[in-house]
């Protein structure tokens, strides 16, 4: 497309000499721009990714893609029998009842906080990666009976307690006596800590024993709800309705993920998407830059353009050298960006903790974004979209000069000389 001629003069009108660093230095800004356009918005959307799968992924790995409640609204009898009923069902992959309640934590150290008890079978916890494989003191395997409870590394860290210390559970529903209401209270021996990474989880979250949850809880022989783990849990719509199928005329209702989370990964996609059009401005204002520079350069070349077509050179020539020096500008820009981005994303959270280091400020804080870490997750296509999106707008904007350039009448540009 470009001639060898074409890219001598285009590259030769790029390389600034003395009286012409003005333009020169419009381009320069232009070049960043762009690269700081396309960086920004890789790093951007890589961030969004990242820190909505990190959240769908913990959430979900805690809490299960769908449940199976009682249609009453009380406990759910005779689980074992819907449980054997779902777990042959196509696209699920595990069932485990659970019993869940709020409560008031304190410690023999005066240390009180409000949580979130959920009583599940030692097998069933075991077979849960997110906890299981992020056991960080303590073991599984004394797991078991009516006094064991393990908790979050955060919470922990507020009751000032530790694997073997004991923590008081206060249930905000009482039982009855001669004088009046009295709370139930029942202490626990931590025999496991873990660090799911969701502070969320590791600062309010405690697990106890299924038998020992229904005693707690005055839930004996049922179960708060059926937590269900499909294959892919955006298909989860159609597991639901494969249950209801299934269990219908059981009195039962089903609430999946897509329902109880909805507002909130909605939230995020938002979000997403506006932060994508305001980092968008950034590349538009870099291809007005471009638009500028190479308009000054032909109102700065005029004498030789107008040689240049006196020599023999087509207007379609013109075109092509003003063209090839401000889509240079745009492919050198997007090019830098990209590689600027991914090497950021790649090495995001060492940047995050030397940042945090040199300004002594917690830049991610996990109680505001309920992760302890910076995600980063880079999706192909959409790299694919920010540099297409880069190199397209630098090079709508060569156009108009470009065609101003080419139009430029050689007598008329020589006569004002």
């Amino acid at each position: 497309m470009f001639g060898a001629f074409e890219r001598m003069v285009a590259f030769r009108y790029l390389r600034a000499r003395k009286g012409e660093r003005f333009v020169s230095v419009i381009a320069t800004f232009s070049l960043v721009g762009i690269a700081l356009g396309v960086a920004t918005l890789i790093i951007v959307m890589s961030v969004m990714n990242g820190f909505r799968q990190e959240l769908l992924g913990r959430i979900l790995g805690l809490n299960g893609h769908l449940g199976i409640y009682a249609a009453d609204g009380g406990g759910l009898r005779d689980f074992d029998s819907v449980l054997a009923r779902v777990r042959g069902l196509p696209g699920i992959t595990s069932a485990a009842p659970v019993v869940e309640g709020q409560v008031l934590l304190t410690s023999e150290g005066g240390g009180a906080t409000g949580g979130f008890a959920r009583g599940i079978r030692p097998e069933d916890l075991k077979a849960r990666p997110i906890l299981a494989g992020n056991i960080v003191s303590g073991t599984l395997d004394q797991f078991g009976g009516e006094d064991t409870i393990i908790i979050g590394t955060r919470l922990a860290q507020k009751l000032r307690l530790g694997v073997g210390g004991k923590v008081t559970l206060v249930s905000p529903q009482g039982r009855t006596t001669v004088i009046g209401m009295v709370p139930r209270l029942k202490a626990y021996t931590i025999v496991a800590l873990f660090d799911t990474g969701m502070n969320e989880y590791d600062s309010g979250y405690v697990f106890m024993p299924l038998q020992a949850a229904q005693t707690y809880f005055q839930l004996r022989d049922a179960a708060s709800q059926i937590e269900i783990f499909v294959q892919n849990p955006d298909q989860v719509r159609q597991v639901t309705q494969e249950i209801v199928r299934t269990l219908s005329p059981m009195p039962f209702r089903v609430l999946d993920w897509q329902a109880s989370n909805s507002s909130f990964f909605a939230a995020v996609q938002v979000e997403r998407n506006v932060m994508f059009l305001i980092l968008t401005l950034i590349i538009v204002v870099a291809a007005f830059n471009i638009i500028s520079s190479l308009i000054m350069l032909v109102k700065d070349k005029g004498r030789d353009i107008a040689i240049l077509r006196t020599m023999g050179a087509s207007s379609g020539a013109i075109m092509r050298i003003f063209l090839l020096c401000g889509a240079s500008i745009g492919v050198l820009g997007t090019l830098i960006g990209f590689g600027i981005g991914l090497v950021f994303c790649l090495n995001i959270e060492r940047i995050r903790q030397a940042l945090q280091s040199l300004t002594g400020t917690q830049l991610f804080s996990p109680e505001v974004y309920f992760l302890t870490r910076l995600p980063a997750i880079v999706d192909p296509n959409e790299v694919t979209q920010v540099v297409l999106m880069g190199l397209g707008l630098s090079l709508l904007a060569t156009l108009y000069p470009s065609w101003r350039a080419a139009k430029t009448d050689p007598v008329e540009a020589l006569r004002n000389e």
